[in-house]
């Protein structure tokens, strides 16, 4: 451990000590910065629509049907995001960039729907207008999730990989705890429409980040700005669906893409699981209240998002990604398995604790190695679209977990229900044992070689 943390503060130290820049290519430490920051962005509306309104629709009496038809209403625009990524591989300004002025946008968006819930005239008695800005809130999150996602792909190399998905990830759960605990303390406090306006705040100023950097040198900070689009990118960007297509079909029918898709439904399924299961065997098996498991999970959440940020990354740089994740995949299975060999101790609430912020610790190590293991197998010419399809599939599996949870509590117990999940991580990491990083680079590379000897290049205007 000793070693590990000298060369985590070394690694650090170098990071820190290269020279600052406008431009995200050239400085390790604006892309940390600039990532972390567009994350944070993502957690904020996060917390605040699917944490803190039910909530506050909950202490307002509404009915449990109302309140999840409104969850389900703004959970919506996560499943759909692989059709808006293709949309940014193929459409763009390369003169800002290739996917810069769809994180822009998406930032734009996000930041005049999440204001606009101030604006809901009598918002607990008017729940349809409500769920419709929750839409739009939840829309422009995951368009800057994907637009974000894609410019990390392009400019972050594959050594930092590791570190900037923990930063990033670990961001957005401190983000999204913040923003339910603050969230909730001032709509208590100062009333709804004031805390929603309050929070949104912090939104906008995170404007300046994207508008402020640069993917590549030479680029314009502004359509009005001097510049224009870097040679690199107008090499990777792609001008036709059938060109898009076509490249997104000769990457996904790879060995390792075929298994990680498979890999990432399967653990999907394990976070669906996990997640609908935790207030409802808190709530029901366990007595507690909703306020109890609120803050429990923020307190856990924020925790595993600390850990995640500067032990997490690090942890993967220095032992690997496949061996970090089939590590994090055996130690999760294990103390899930534990916990339900040992319902005895239920009623403990310090083992319930132990468990709990555990857990969620180790889900944030493993979606950073989940994350940056995705990032090496895409290829950057169709980046954006193939880590959206990884994570739409990740989220297909969230939603038939949930589903499932159903079923089995219906006839089985829950400690049989905690050993059907403990299985899960097991498939994944027996998955994972057949996917070859450095074969499947290889293959992307020798793509990238045989387009550049076939394709002439078109001339792309600025």
């Amino acid at each position: 451990m000793t070693l590990i943390i000298i060369h985590s503060y070394t690694v650090l130290q170098l990071r820190l000590n290269r020279k600052f820049s406008r431009n995200l290519t050239a400085s390790a430490i604006s892309r940390y910065f600039s990532f972390s920051t567009l994350y944070i962005a993502q957690g904020i509306p996060e917390g605040i629509t699917f944490f803190a309104i039910p909530a506050w629709l909950a202490m307002n009496n509404k009915t449990p049907l109302e309140i999840a038809t409104f969850v389900g209403i703004i959970g919506i625009p996560w499943s759909f995001k692989i059709i808006v990524a293709p949309l940014m591989d193929r459409f763009t300004f390369l003169a800002m960039g290739r996917k810069r002025p769809w994180v822009i946008f998406g930032q734009l968006g996000l930041i005049l729907s999440f204001l606009s819930i101030a604006f809901i005239a009598d918002p607990l008695n008017n729940l349809t207008a409500l769920a419709t800005v929750g839409f739009l809130i939840s829309f422009f999150g995951a368009f800057q999730d994907v637009a974000t996602d894609g410019m990390a792909v392009d400019v972050i190399p594959p050594d930092e990989q590791a570190r900037a998905n923990g930063l990033m990830w670990g961001s957005k759960i401190i983000g999204t705890s913040l923003s339910l605990v603050i969230g909730t303390a001032l709509i208590n406090s100062i009333g709804f429409k004031s805390a929603i306006a309050s929070l949104s705040i912090a939104v906008a100023l995170i404007m300046i980040v994207p508008i402020y950097f640069t993917e590549r040198p030479g680029e314009k900070t502004m359509p009005w700005s001097k510049g224009k689009a870097n040679a690199k990118s107008k090499k990777t960007q792609l001008r036709s669906w059938s060109q898009i297509l076509k490249s997104l079909y000769r990457v996904i029918r790879l060995k390792g893409s075929i298994i990680f898709g498979i890999a990432s439904f399967v653990i999907g399924t394990m976070y669906g699981l996990m997640d609908t299961l935790f207030p409802i065997f808190s709530v029901q098996e366990l007595g507690w209240t909703n306020t109890s498991f609120s803050q429990v999970f923020s307190i856990a959440s924020i925790i595993g998002g600390v850990l995640g940020m500067f032990v997490g990354g690090y942890l993967v740089d220095y032992f690997g990604k496949i061996k970090m994740l089939m590590f994090y995949l055996t130690v999760i299975a294990t103390i899930i398995a534990i916990f339900a060999l040992t319902s005895n101790f239920w009623s403990n609430n310090i083992v319930i604790y132990m468990f709990i912020v555990g857990y969620y610790t180790l889900y944030t190590f493993l979606c950073i190695a989940v994350f940056a293991s995705a990032m090496q197998l895409c290829w950057k010419t169709v980046a954006a679209t193939q880590f959206t399809l990884y994570m739409a599939l990740s989220n297909m599996g969230r939603a038939s977990g949930s589903a499932l949870l159903g079923v089995l509590k219906t006839y089985f117990t829950w400690d049989y229900v905690f050993l059907f999940v403990a299985i899960l991580p097991l498939i994944m990491a027996l998955l994972m044992k057949f996917v070859c990083f450095d074969k499947h680079r290889k293959k992307i590379d020798s793509f990238s070689i045989l387009d550049k000897v076939l394709v002439t290049p078109q001339v792309i205007k600025d």
